[in-house]
């Protein structure tokens, strides 16, 4: 919880956790926050770290750590070394917010709240079936949040099935029918995809059967637009990117971390001003 202002406790310090960090727009955002909120004793980093750093790295933090914004590679790292699991980043086995409580760090997950707004903006209000590139604990995340707008059946199309094994879990335990299938062979029948493969990863994505009436979300927001966007806008698609994700999981992080509404409005501006320089 935090007070308005300096708190009596002194100083609070919050940071984003990850490996590579250098491009997150995550410090733009929460330090937004803490100009407009008034919290002149708070301060956000970045820390490049790795998955296997996170227990030693929480195990030695002050007081005065407030928060975290996790990353990959550290998402499942950080549903291990929380001392308190909410039942969301539990469901999924990943988590990307840690919030210093009594109990000690508790974990939540905002991605799906993310996901789920940049879909909405997308004039995405509910949905039959979908597909999901990638198997990571965003895809997982991805995987609640079509469920939520009525996903009745999901293909996840990965690399290698047997890597499937979370994302249809989560699928399963939600009452979804799933079906894996190869990159290399996927047909993308769904008339919603969110990809959640990383940037080296898109020209094989780039070779699927891509259509004018899929929708497509693509996680990823830097460099933006991506190729895949690109590809999927040239054949008339409907294309929504990692910003708005970034975004609004971030909103919903600042709360948590603070205590107080985010300033949305300031928050915004901020990241319009960074992208203008970017």
């Amino acid at each position: 919880m935090a007070d308005g202002g300096t708190s009596p406790g002194g100083s609070r310090r919050a940071a984003v956790l990850g490996r590579p960090v250098g491009h997150s727009l995550s410090p733009v955002l929460h330090r937004a926050a803490y100009a407009a909120l008034g919290l002149t004793d708070w301060t956000y980093d970045a820390l490049d770290i790795g998955a296997e750093d996170l227990p030693v790295l929480l195990a030695g933090l002050g007081e005065e750590w407030r928060g975290f914004s996790v990353t990959m590679p550290c998402k499942q790292a950080a549903v291990d070394a929380a001392d308190v699991v909410e039942p969301l980043p539990r469901l999924l086995h990943a988590a990307n917010t840690l919030v210093r409580t009594d109990a000690g760090w508790r974990a939540e997950n905002t991605d799906v709240t993310g996901i789920g707004m940049a879909l909405q903006l997308a004039g995405v209000e509910q949905v039959g079936s979908a597909a999901i590139l990638g198997a990571g604990g965003t895809a997982a995340a991805a995987a609640v949040a079509v469920a939520s707008l009525g996903a009745e059946h999901v293909d996840v199309v990965v690399r290698e099935p047997a890597r499937a094994g979370d994302v249809v879990r989560v699928l399963e335990t939600l009452g979804v029918s799933v079906a894996v299938a190869r990159l290399d062979t996927a047909v993308l029948d769904a008339p919603l995809i969110v990809s959640t493969v990383p940037v080296g990863a898109q020209p094989a994505v780039m070779a699927l059967p891509w259509r004018r009436g899929h929708t497509l979300l693509d996680v990823l927001y830097d460099p933006w637009p991506t190729a895949l966007a690109d590809r999927v806008a040239a054949l008339g698609g409907t294309v929504a990117g990692g910003l708005d994700v970034l975004f609004w999981q971030a909103t919903v992080q600042v709360e948590l971390m603070t205590g107080m509404p985010a300033p949305i409005e300031a928050m915004r501006a901020a990241l319009d001003a960074a992208l203008a320089t970017r």
